[in-house]
């Protein structure tokens, strides 16, 4: 499966024109036969506490039927951050479509509280994994990164596992330190999706990555362009786990005990 990883200049709370940015990158994807088209967090608002612009009711949300129409349009799967406005509660989302159909919705697990994202935005409570085209996809949010655990939970029955991001530049080390730890750990396809410019008075820059089961960078270190593709086995992470079976190693049981004896 062919995915490609975005590197978007979002600009700040601005839906029509992150809309229209976006539709250029469909469009290149398009032509180079992407499969899965991989979007940053919060993609046409940008990281913004801003719940009353950012929020949107599932049933009625421009921002879902937009990417829901252009998976049908560009015949491509499409994966991208919106806010969900759920009876007053707003969730920061990662949603999977393909075909005009949602594959999978994620709530993200972990609110950015250093940033107060928790004061504004209610944490989820499930991972999602959803079969596309063969491979078996997962997907995560940005701070959910620091948390081994969730990517543990998810391993077993996934081969590719998004994460998409709006992850500062003064902290970019620990984002490909992160996502390279968690592929190795796992054992899969990790994408990483960040967006680039600036937004809130922080800078991004363009750190989009993706590393093998083994834990091997598959783009180029620093690349400026908007659109990276890589391919995805999943006989390839079939083929690592056989090679060296260390996850069976994991006590799981064990490890539950340990939260429960402090």
């Amino acid at each position: 499966m062919r995915v490609g990883l975005t590197q978007m200049d979002i600009v700040w709370e601005n839906k029509e024109q992150n809309m229209e940015h976006a539709r250029r990158l469909m469009a290149q994807a398009a032509k180079q036969k992407v499969d899965l088209l991989v979007f940053p967090e919060m993609t046409l608002t940008g990281f913004t506490m801003n719940t009353e612009l950012a929020g949107e009711e599932m049933l009625f949300s421009p921002t879902l039927r937009f990417f829901k129409e252009a998976s049908v349009t560009y015949n491509m799967a499409m994966a991208f951050g919106y806010v969900e406005n759920f009876g007053g509660e707003y969730y920061n989302k990662l949603i999977l479509t393909e075909g005009g159909r949602i594959l999978f919705d994620y709530d993200k697990i972990h609110p950015f509280n250093y940033g107060e994202e928790g004061k504004h935005y209610t944490g989820g409570h499930e991972v999602k994994t959803a079969n596309l085209k063969g491979v078996a996809v997962s997907g995560f949010v940005c701070y959910d990164l620091r948390f081994p655990e969730v990517f543990q939970a998810v391993s077993d029955r996934t081969d590719l596992i998004l994460v998409i991001a709006n992850w500062p530049k003064e902290r970019i080390l620990h984002w490909e330190t992160l996502l390279r730890a968690r592929a190795i750990e796992n054992q899969c396809y990790i994408v990483g999706v960040n967006r680039t410019g600036k937004g809130n008075g922080l800078e991004y820059c363009e750190s989009s990555v993706a590393f093998d089961p083994f834990g091997e960078r598959l783009t180029e270190a620093q690349d400026q362009s908007e659109l990276l593709i890589i391919d995805v086995d999943p006989d390839e992470v079939r083929r690592i786990r056989r090679q060296f079976p260390f996850r069976e190693d994991r006590k799981k049981d064990l490890y539950k005990g340990f939260y429960h004896s402090f």
